[in-house]
């Protein structure tokens, strides 16, 4: 059978019970590794136990078919399922389960890790075609699936997230599920009991890497009125995957940032003053009082509502050609 991804949590929690065996594939490692360890624990309590437990890899199963069945035929020592793993599970090791699934063992669990398999694959096919089967793919989680899994990742660790800082995680951390889950458990870590959610300058601050700078080299190319390393950076984003929602919150926090110290610069404050005030990055404290100067109170009004319009049209579409929507506004911005 295939579970469906709509269902993929409830199987994961309470596998269907006429399923005796159960490949978990696709190119997220660590989502794959977590859904099988989660799998295998609805059947043993204790993963370590060599009693109840069979660890083999798909080597060892398409060198020697018969040792399948012959482990899940096994009775543990102390009675209760029999769980048998399968590590870095290939197409060899069909044969040996196709077999096994003619007369399955009524007390044993195999579980299959692989990585990703395509519609053609037999292993695949013969788990998602068999009625006492099942396969569970693990895709790369994007957009506003990451995000409810990172919310709650948070939440199991007692932390909120401001909605902006959400963003930047999805776009800083995804991936792999293990990254996510390792960033975030670090980023809850730091919070600690803190009152309040997390920010996005705290979250930048725990999480951020080589993304974040391109981000803030971007905003600032823009501000700078440099189109072509604007189009620049954010070619180079785009091509690492980054979240086209990340890039307009960034956006959108730098103008709201530089509305912000315009208003009080036009009020009589100086710009310096109102860089230190407002905690800018020292080594960004040039340019950032240089945009001050350049943009007029107006133009950054104008600049905002251009972004919050583009993050609409950008949702309402789904994403299609939102990279493009925003190149096409960020030439028209740095001019």
């Amino acid at each position: 059978m295939k579970v469906p991804p709509r269902a993929v949590e409830a199987f994961v929690a309470r596998p269907d019970p006429a399923a005796r065996a159960v490949l978990v594939y696709g190119p997220d490692a660590g989502l794959v590794a977590e859904r099988a360890e989660a799998i295998c624990k609805t059947a043993v309590t204790d993963l370590g136990d060599p009693f109840a437990v069979a660890a083999l890899t798909g080597e060892m199963v398409a060198e020697d078919p018969a040792r399948l069945a012959d482990e899940a035929a096994a009775v543990p020592m102390l009675g209760g399922t029999r769980l048998v793993r399968v590590a870095e599970a290939t197409d060899g090791a069909t044969p040996a389960l196709k077999a096994y699934l003619g007369a399955p063992s009524p007390g044993a669990l195999v579980v299959l890790e692989a990585g990703g398999l395509g519609p053609k694959s037999p292993l695949r096919k013969l788990c998602e075609g068999a009625q006492n089967a099942a396969a569970v793919a693990c895709y790369v989680e994007e957009g506003a699936g990451l995000t409810r899994t990172i919310e709650g990742l948070l939440s199991a660790c007692g932390v909120r997230a401001e909605r902006d800082a959400l963003a930047f995680l999805a776009g800083a951390i995804g991936g792999d599920r293990a990254r996510v889950r390792a960033e975030v458990e670090k980023l809850a870590l730091h919070h600690g009991a803190e009152p309040g959610p997390v920010t996005l300058a705290e979250a930048r601050a725990v999480v951020g890497d080589a993304g974040e700078a391109a981000l803030d080299d971007l905003a600032y190319a823009v501000t700078a009125r440099r189109p072509a390393d604007a189009l620049s950076v954010h070619a180079r984003l785009a091509a690492e995957g980054t979240a086209p929602v990340l890039v307009l919150r960034v956006l959108q926090a730098h103008f709201r940032r530089l509305h912000l110290a315009r208003a009080r610069a036009d009020a009589g404050e100086a710009p310096e003053a109102v860089a230190k005030a407002m905690r800018v990055f020292f080594k960004q404290e040039a340019a950032f009082c240089a945009a001050v100067a350049a943009w007029p109170l107006a133009r950054l009004g104008a600049a905002l509502a251009r972004l919050a319009d583009l993050e609409a049209r950008c949702k309402s579409s789904g994403g299609a050609d939102a990279d493009l929507l925003i190149a096409q506004a960020l030439l028209a911005l740095a001019r």
